[in-house]
């Protein structure tokens, strides 16, 4: 009975030790990814930028999922989250009153777009050979369209939204205008300030979302 306490102690430690090396490493491996794309970044080079040994990151995760965590955690803070409602882009949002409702989500989106947007594009690539990340990224836009849906029934319920919009066809629209393709296509290619941006994307929302269909 008296060794229960420190064996208790002992795992919480391993448990601890492992979710910061897994950070650690997801951490190098969004910064390796990102800058020098999916195929040329390998095991080696994630374990060098992480500090551990190759043997350790083989055993953290595949070279997959590693890019799929990354982009994930980039993006929202989290790896697998069922909803962006459950995640730190959009932590406590829904508590927010409706005259601030809609420019704190378009923040926090366009915020998560400039974080995640090169990832993105690895994570786009990457899909087009690896099984592993196409079925991620068919996951992954799955969760984004409910997400959209969620949050066209939140501004309807609001009054932001019209009613008589079509819920599916706002929620693909909000889905492209608040893609991380947008960010990366008119801020990072076409050199548009962050600040004309954010205004041309509330403007564009607004439109779509007021209207009746």
């Amino acid at each position: 009975m008296t060794e229960a306490a420190p064996r208790a102690y002992r795992s919480e430690l391993r448990a601890r030790q492992a979710r910061e090396t897994r950070a650690r490493i997801v951490a190098a491996s969004a910064r390796l990814f990102a800058t020098q794309g999916y195929q040329a970044t390998t095991i080696a080079a994630i374990a060098r930028e992480a500090g551990v040994s190759a043997e350790t990151v083989k055993t953290t995760a595949a070279k997959a999922e590693l890019l799929i965590a990354a982009f994930e955690v980039t993006f929202s803070g989290a790896e697998g989250a069922d909803s962006l409602t459950d995640t730190e882009v959009a932590a406590g949002v829904l508590d927010l009153p409706d005259e601030v409702f809609l420019d704190a989500v378009l923040t926090q989106i366009t915020t998560a777009n400039a974080r995640g947007h090169g990832l993105w594009t690895v994570l786009l690539g990457a899909a087009l050979s690896d099984p592993v990340v196409d079925d991620a990224l068919h996951r992954i836009l799955e969760r984004r369209r409910a997400d959209y849906r969620r949050l066209v029934s939140e501004l309807v319920r609001r009054g932001i939204a019209s009613p008589r919009a079509d819920e599916d066809a706002t929620a693909d629209a909000l889905s492209f205008l608040l893609s991380p393709e947008s960010c990366q296509q008119l801020v990072t290619q076409s050199g548009w300030p962050a600040e004309r941006y954010a205004v041309w994307l509330r403007a564009a929302v607004l439109a779509e979302v007021t209207s009746a269909g």
